[in-house]
């Protein structure tokens, strides 16, 4: 039985002592070193900050470093969960979370940067600190997979991040479902693109350590200069990627394999985040057709993923790749409006999740977890949850999941109830338009498509109106060089409006903020055409 991730790291450990565990751009370590220092920064902390409190917060200012998972596992090892925090979030949004959580104390994990006062250098911890044994195996001894392992702070809808709080119990269950559905040993290399107050960050690295791999954590200079990146992960032999879409659809944007001198052998390619657009997946297809491609699904709240697809074929211009089925020990079903299980092909219902991988709740908001978490409404005798996750879905002919919409994207207009990424999806199936996004003007209702690529507004006029219905054709048409994201690499929905409204223009920090672990072509991102197009 596994009470704890770091049962995980103990037996690569034992397994892989001396075998390279991490690599950043300045330095690797050894799964023993790691555990050393890790331990280290336990017993620092259990004797300072801890003094035998446990299931307590402690924050980590993280970088994209070896020390900011030595500051996780050590946090771990105190008896207490890690909040990871970036220093790419505006002052007062990290200030509001600071609050919310009350953490015992701040490590910094960071090679450089200003020092914030009454953080922690997790490198003066290490060079310092010694290894109480007895203490650390007293506080494991007393540990339970219920306990939580961390907190990711999202966006709330009022404006207040909420911390979803996820427990070790949770993401056991995510390594023991990766492990029964796609059999990583410890021959994976991963190549770490996600930030690490980004789930998908979790997902390498606990599938590493449960493989006994090796996880490269890729420096963010080589996602603006492409041919670094194709060439690390071909001299490493990095044979692993879980990336967001947007990492994947940036690099087939510019056909970075075309004629590359470079071999990566590509064992597994899964991605996740966002609707992988068609072309972007039959090009890496084409050019790595011995890997498998899984399309993964899943929110934060349920622990990464509760859904996968394996993608064995080309897709043509007009299908939806599916979302697939439930990981093991993970139920999904659909719920209409009436809470009525659907169980018929092609009827859309909101996704909602139940089992192991579920979140303990958000940190400190009893209420929100409750709305968020209900009661399941065909067990209720016991207390037994479920996450709806606002998603909507369907069942294929095949009865194979395909993603549907947010319900936040669906809109009621001129009588008509409209799902703002159908056209997106249909928009992205021009040879001519590399990603579109959709938004809506409630206050003149308008459907207005924001676009990259090359097409003109005459052709996506034909090319939609051979596809979709009258009412779902948009008013306006945005061209944009390049799409506003958000830190975690999803376009930002409302910035796109306000730049589509002329309400906000992408200003010089913007042109040149990538976010953490994605490339862009082009560091620019200004709108350079906004064109009005009345319906015919």
């Amino acid at each position: 039985m596994k009470e704890s991730i770091l049962c995980l790291l103990q037996d690569s450990v034992k397994k892989y002592p001396d075998k390279i565990a991490f690599a950043d751009q300045s330095r690797q370590i050894t799964y023993r070193e790691f555990w050393t220092e890790a331990r280290k920064a336990g017993t620092f902390l259990a004797e300072t900050h801890a003094k035998g409190l446990r299931n307590r917060p402690i924050a980590v200012i993280i970088d994209r470093n070896i020390d900011t998972l030595i500051a996780f596992f050590g946090i771990v090892f105190s008896g207490n969960f890690y909040a990871s925090i970036s220093m790419d979030l505006p002052e007062d949004r990290r200030n509001t979370i600071f609050k919310e959580l009350d953490p015992l104390c701040i490590i910094d994990a960071r090679n450089k940067g200003k020092v914030l006062e009454g953080t922690i250098s997790l490198k003066g911890i290490i060079s310092t600190a010694h290894i109480d044994d007895s203490l650390l195996d007293f506080i494991q001894s007393n540990s339970i997979d219920t306990d939580p392992l961390y907190t990711l702070f999202t966006s709330g809808s009022t404006g207040t991040p909420k911390g979803v709080l996820i427990s070790h119990r949770s993401v056991l269950d995510l390594t023991d479902a990766f492990q029964d559905a796609f059999n990583f040993d410890s021959k994976c290399i991963f190549g770490n693109q996600a930030p690490f107050d980004f789930d998908v960050s979790v997902k390498d690295i606990y599938n590493s350590i449960y493989a006994g791999g090796t996880m490269h954590i890729l420096p963010k200079k080589f996602f603006v200069m492409p041919k670094l990146l194709i060439e690390y992960l071909s001299l490493n032999k990095i044979n692993t990627l879980i990336w967001a879409v947007s990492a994947v659809r940036i690099l087939a944007d510019i056909k970075a394999f075309n004629d590359s001198e470079y071999d990566i052998p590509l064992r597994y390619l899964m991605f996740s985040g966002e609707v992988m657009p068609v072309h972007v997946f039959n090009y890496w297809f084409e050019n790595f057709p011995d890997a498998k491609f899984v399309n993964l699904y899943g929110p934060t709240e349920i622990t990464c993923n509760c859904t996968y697809y394996t993608a064995a074929r080309k897709f043509s211009d007009e299908e939806i790749i599916p979302i697939g089925k439930a990981f093991k020990n993970t139920r999904v079903f659909l719920l209409n409006d009436d809470n009525e299980i659907i169980t018929k092909p092609n009827v859309s219902g909101e996704l909602c999740v139940e089992g192991t991988g579920l979140a303990l709740g958000y940190w400190n908001m009893p209420e929100k977890t409750a709305s968020s978490f209900p009661q399941n409404p065909f067990l209720t005798e016991f207390g037994n949850r479920i996450y709806k996750t606002g998603d909507l879905a369907y069942f294929n002919d095949s009865m194979e999941l395909c993603y549907s919409s947010r319900k936040d994207f669906q809109i009621k207009h001129f009588g008509h109830r409209i799902e703002l990424q159908e056209i997106e999806r249909t928009a992205n199936t021009s040879p001519e338009i590399n990603i579109s996004c959709c938004v809506y003007d409630k206050e003149n209702e308008h459907i207005i498509l924001c676009f990259q690529g090359t097409a003109d507004k005459k052709g996506i006029l034909k090319h939609l109106s051979t596809r979709l219905p009258k009412y779902m054709l948009p008013h306006e048409f945005v061209y944009i060089s390049h799409m506003p994201l958000t830190p975690h690499g999803k376009i930002d929905r409302k910035k796109l409006l306000n730049i589509a409204l002329g309400k906000e223009k992408l200003n010089e920090s913007d042109k040149t903020n990538i976010p953490d672990g994605l490339f862009r072509s082009s560091i620019s991102m200004c709108v350079t055409a906004s064109e009005n197009l009345s319906r015919p």
